[in-house]
């Protein structure tokens, strides 16, 4: 019975930020409004790129995955960082650990992966511009986005039975706020050596081909642009690209910075990497529909029309 429940949990203990407990209350006011711009923000460009038949195109297509996808990230793990914070819930289930889990990656490399759909998106507009509805069709698009899924599904689910054949016999105490791979395994006394090499190596490549791919992409764009003889059409055309290149710098920029801290940043205290790490989460679904709220002409008109109507009302 002992052997069966160390395979089978109960449930973690998620303490939260260690360190800055007294603080708890005050640090979740922050997460929760920026939840909540998640929220709004994500939903309401959502809304207008359903029911506006101008904003039908490949481009806010794939802008609506992403804007999904954020909404499932920041759901995932800002909840129960509130809980935690506010509430001291700090127990999770062995299953809501996994869920969590999985949830939390699948979006990351979803995200990695939506961001390249997109960049390919602008070098069909700009290099084939006359070529581009026929290239990118609806059903072009639909491939895409199940491609996107798919992919994404089959890299991440490996670490759910990864993490289930591990026997956890020792402490469940996990010094973070939410569940993730690499954290859960090292609770176990078992060989996790498997689950690092995976769990590090093969979204590691996955998201990295998607970061080569993007820049050989703008690579092209840019040579695009430059041979263009009038210098209003460039930046038209550089201005399109503003917003992705935007939230292509929110997405990587903390990503590598927060690989870097864990692997060489020793001497940073580990409140600081969780709180980094926690904003990581939280802000880039918030800022993303803010983004392209302000550089994207087509859904700022868009948004502005519909709080005019609803004033008008």
């Amino acid at each position: 019975m002992y052997n069966l429940s160390c395979y089978n949990p109960s449930s973690f203990i998620l303490v939260g930020i260690p360190g800055l407990e007294r603080f708890h209350s005050w640090i979740g006011i922050p997460f929760c409004v920026i939840y909540v711009l998640a929220i709004v923000g994500n939903c309401t460009l959502l809304y207008l790129i359903a029911v506006e038949h101008s904003l039908h195109e490949p481009m806010f297509f794939f802008l609506a995955m992403l804007a999904t996808t954020d909404f499932i990230l920041s759901t995932d793990t800002v909840p129960k960082l509130l809980s935690n914070l506010w509430l001291g819930s700090q127990e999770i289930t062995f299953s809501g650990c996994l869920t969590q889990m999985f949830f939390l990656h699948f979006s990351f490399v979803v995200d990695s992966a939506i961001l390249l759909a997109m960049g390919f998106d602008r070098y069909v507009a700009i290099c084939f511009p006359l070529r581009y509805t026929t290239i990118l069709t609806p059903q072009v698009v639909i491939k895409v986005m199940l491609t996107i899924t798919v992919r994404s599904f089959c890299v991440i689910l490996p670490d759910v039975f990864l993490l289930k054949r591990l026997p956890f016999c020792g402490t469940r105490i996990i010094p973070h706020t939410y569940c993730e791979h690499i954290g859960v395994a090292r609770l176990s006394s078992a060989d996790i050596s498997i689950n690092i090499w995976y769990g590090f190596s093969v979204p590691l490549m996955t998201v990295f081909s998607d970061v080569i791919f993007i820049a050989v992409s703008y690579a092209f764009i840019l040579r695009a642009v430059f041979q263009l003889s009038s210098q209003g059409a460039r930046q038209k055309a550089l201005s399109t690209c503003g917003s992705h290149v935007c939230v292509i710098l929110m997405f990587y920029t903390p990503a590598t910075f927060s690989i870097l801290a864990h692997r060489f940043g020793h001497s940073v205290p580990r409140n600081v990497l969780i709180l980094f790490a926690n904003f990581y989460v939280a802000i880039p679904p918030a800022l993303n529909p803010v983004v392209y709220g302000v550089k994207n002409k087509q859904i700022q008109d868009k948004f502005i029309l519909l709080f005019s109507l609803k004033k008008t009302q």
